[in-house]
C-alpha cells in the first residue's frame, strides 16, 4: 500500500498565553510570557515561586457538573483543546468515520491534582474515605478517554507517557497509523497540569527550574519554569481533507524518535541527532530545506548547549542560515503536554510566515550562537519546521512539518 499524506486541518490549546489558539498566537507575535507568580499552590514553602498558569480557568465555563467532578484539570485541559481543533476542521464523525478514527493523548504525570487531593484527605485531614471517582481522576489515560467519548471515536485510542518527548510521541504515531492506513482522522496532542504542593516540591529537589524566568539560549540562564495547558491537532489523510473540501493549515512531513539509552536525566547529543535525523529521513526532507526549528530549549545550562550541538551537527553550515527558537520562555514547560503546545504554534508559524521568538534572551551564549530569534518575532516565509522534545528517560521525539502545497 502506498504511504498516504498527512495534513492537519484543526488546532485547540489551553495555555497561559491563551486559552485558545487565537490569543495565543497573539501572544507569541508580540512575544508576551505567561511567566509569572503561580496562585494554585501556597508557594511559601517552594524555593521558586514563578509559573506559567492557565490564568482565571472555571471549568464550569467548559463542563456540566457532572464532568467536572469526573475529569481532572489535565483531562479538562485535552477536551477544550480537542473541542477547538475539531471546529476549526470541520469535520462531522459520522458512525462510519468514528469507526477509522484515532485519540492519542500525551501526558507525563495524569491526573495529579486528583492524586494530590486524595494524598491531602488521608494524610492530612485524616479521613478514612478519598473522592469515589480518584481512579478514572488519576488515570494518565482519562484525556483521550475524554476525547474519545466527546466525538464518539472508536478507533484506536490510548496515551503514551515518555516524559517532555509524550504529545510528540502521541502526534508522530497518530500520523503513522494515518499514513499507513489504519485510519483517515486522529486527534492527537497532550495536557499537562504539574501545579500540585507534592509535585513542585520533587521539582524543586532536582534543582533546575529557575527562580525567576525561563531565559533559554542566553548566557545568564538559570533552568526551566513550569507551565500547565493543552493542545490537539485534527490530522487526517489529504483524500480525507480534500473530500469534504478542508482548509489544510500545514502537513506532516516526518516524523523521528530516539533513545539515549545512556542516562536518566542527563541528555545526550547523539540522540537528539539521531532523531533529527530519523525524521528527515522519515519525510525525505534535506537538511537545507529547513527554515525553522521549534526548539526543546529548556533554559537549562546542559540542554541548550546540547541542542544547538546537535543542530550544528545535523545541518552543518546550514545551522546557521536556519531560525530556532524556544517557546518555552512564553508558555512554560508543560512537561507532557509542551510538545503538543509547541505543535500548534509550529503549524501557525508555518501558516501566518512567523518565525516565533525567544523572550528574555539578554546575552548571546558563545555555545548558543545560532539565530535564536531573540526577543521578538520575525516575518519569514517557512517551507519546513522541525519541533524538537528531548525527554527525561533519554526519550527522544522530532516532527517536521511542510507548507502544503497540492
Amino acid at each position: 500500500m502506498q504511504a498516504r499524506r498527512v495534513v492537519v486541518t484543526g488546532a485547540g490549546v489551553i495555555s497561559a498565553i491563551g486559552k485558545d489558539k487565537g490569543s495565543l498566537w497573539d501572544s507569541v507575535v508580540n512575544c508576551r510570557s505567561g511567566i509569572g507568580p503561580y496562585s494554585t499552590v501556597d508557594s511559601s514553602a517552594i524555593r521558586f515561586k514563578h509559573g506559567a498558569e492557565v490564568k482565571d480557568y472555571d471549568p464550569s465555563a467548559y463542563f456540566e457538573p457532572r464532568d467536572i467532578d469526573t475529569a481532572d484539570r489535565f483531562a479538562q485541559f485535552a477536551v477544550i483543546a480537542a473541542r477547538e481543533a475539531v471546529k476549526q476542521s470541520g469535520i462531522q464523525f459520522t458512525p462510519a468515520l468514528q469507526e477509522r478514527s484515532a485519540v492519542i493523548c500525551g501526558t507525563s504525570i495524569g491526573g495529579v491534582v486528583a492524586q494530590e487531593h486524595a494524598y491531602f484527605d488521608l494524610y492530612k485531614e485524616g479521613k478514612t474515605r478519598v473522592h469515589p471517582l480518584s481512579i478514572p481522576r488519576t488515570m494518565p489515560n482519562s484525556a483521550s478517554s475524554m476525547v474519545s467519548m466527546e466525538f464518539g471515536i472508536h478507533g484506536p485510542v490510548f496515551t503514551i507517557s515518555t516524559a517532555c518527548a509524550s504529545s510528540n510521541h502521541a502526534i508522530g504515531n497518530a500520523y503513522w497509523l494515518l499514513r499507513n492506513g489504519v485510519c483517515d482522522v486522529a486527534l492527537a496532542g497532550g495536557s499537562e497540569t504539574p501545579f500540585t504542593y507534592t509535585f513542585l516540591k520533587s521539582w524543586e529537589a532536582i534543582r533546575v527550574v529557575a527562580p525567576d524566568t525561563c531565559r533559554p539560549f542566553s548566557k545568564d540562564r538559570l533552568g526551566m519554569i513550569l507551565g500547565e495547558g493543552g493542545a490537539m491537532l485534527v490530522l487526517e489523510t489529504l483524500g480525507s481533507a480534500e473530500a469534504r473540501g478542508a482548509t489544510i493549515l500545514a502537513e506532516i512531513a516526518g516524523f523521528g524518535m530516539s533513545s539515549d539509552a545512556s542516562h536518566i536525566t542527563k541528555p545526550d547529543q547523539l540522540g537528539a541527532e539521531r532523531a533529527m535525523r530519523m525524521a528527515l529521513h522519515d519525510g525525505g526532507i534535506a537538511p537545507e530545506e529547513v527554515d525553522y526549528i521549534n526548539a526543546h530549549g529548556t533554559g537549562t545550562a546542559v540542554n541548550d548547549s546540547m541542542e544547538v550541538g546537535a543542530v550544528k551537527n545535523v545541518f552543518g553550515d546550514h545551522a546557521y542560515k536556519l531560525a530556532m527558537s524556544s517557546t518555552k520562555s512564553l508558555h512554560g514547560h508543560i512537561l507532557g503536554g509542551t510538545s503538543a503546545v509547541e505543535a500548534v504554534i509550529t503549524v501557525l508559524a508555518i501558516q501566518h510566515g512567523v518565525l516565533p521568538p525567544t523572550a528574555n534572551h539578554h546575552e548571546v551564549d558563545p555555545e548558543c550562537d545560532l539565530d535564536v530569534v531573540p526577543n521578538a518575532s520575525r516575518k519569514k516565509d517557512i517551507h519546513v519546521a522541525l519541533s524538537n522534545s528531548f525527554a527525561f528517560g533519554g526519550l527522544n521525539a522530532v516532527l517536521a512539518f511542510r507548507k502544503f502545497k497540492p
